[in-house]
């Protein structure tokens, strides 16, 4: 299937794309759907010893009660904040989606570009939010409730820290002039990567294992951060912190 069959596929469904309800379903379905594997492999890991050797930190799972809370809060977010927000969006700048798909180039280097762009603004934000001892205990302790991470606590944060970066994502692709397809594409890959972030497995076919030179951090980079809290502040790519210093690993 080549882009512009894709394209003509998604402008198919203009009725629910016009949704004011789309951003929020999309974003709420991306992410648990994201999530599920990792779930499953949490109540299997307990039993299964394949699987449990992947565990970053084997000795450390999430309960269902840990799960439930993060979840909780997730939809807490996503319904008090992040749906309003949405509809606000919806009301003042109407969705147009052009006819042409962009180019395959253009479209892998705009992800590319938003991915390090997003990486640079995450990692500003988040070691001022670790340096400033209000902005910690005031909005990003919250994150930090589980030291041993698992897929659910990706978005176990406070309505300031869901909205900061949440912003991050979505202004991007306007700052980059992103296609619209362009921007959907790097929503998926943005939630993937998030929540491999916190999934807790080392797998040999994870990101950080497929990207060359330990450029990119992935799973045990992040573990090691909510374990140690003052290292690998980067979410996703290594050079910023190798910049300032605060690269660490097992």
């Amino acid at each position: 299937m080549t882009l512009q069959h894709l394209w003509d596929f998604i402008r198919a469904q203009d009725a629910y794309l016009q949704s004011p309800f789309f951003p929020v379903l999309f974003s709420l379905t991306v992410y648990l759907g994201f999530c599920l594997p990792f779930i499953v492999l949490d109540l299997l890991s307990s039993k299964v010893a394949l699987l449990r050797q992947y565990r970053i930190q084997q000795k450390s799972q999430g309960s269902w009660s840990m799960m439930w809370c993060c979840l909780a809060q997730s939809l807490y977010n996503h319904l008090l904040y992040i749906f309003p927000l949405t509809v606000l969006h919806w009301y003042w700048r109407p969705v147009s989606y052009p006819t042409q798909a962009p180019g395959l180039f253009r479209l892998v280097w705009n992800i590319v570009a938003c991915l390090l762009l997003f990486d640079f603004q995450y990692f500003v934000w988040h070691l001022l939010h670790h340096k400033v001892p209000w902005l910690y205990q005031t909005f990003h302790k919250v994150h930090h409730k589980y030291t041993a991470t698992f897929a659910l606590t990706t978005e176990h944060s406070g309505a300031w820290e869901t909205l900061s970066l949440g912003f991050f994502a979505a202004v991007n692709p306007l700052l980059l002039g992103c296609h619209p397809m362009t921007e959907m594409l790097f929503f998926l890959l943005n939630i993937w990567l998030s929540v491999e972030d916190h999934s807790g497995y080392d797998f040999p076919w994870s990101t950080h294992r497929l990207v060359p030179f330990g450029l990119y951090g992935g799973a045990p980079h992040h573990d090691l951060h909510h374990l140690k809290f003052k290292s690998n502040y980067a979410p996703y790519f290594t050079h910023w912190d190798k910049l300032f210093g605060t690269l660490h690993s097992n």
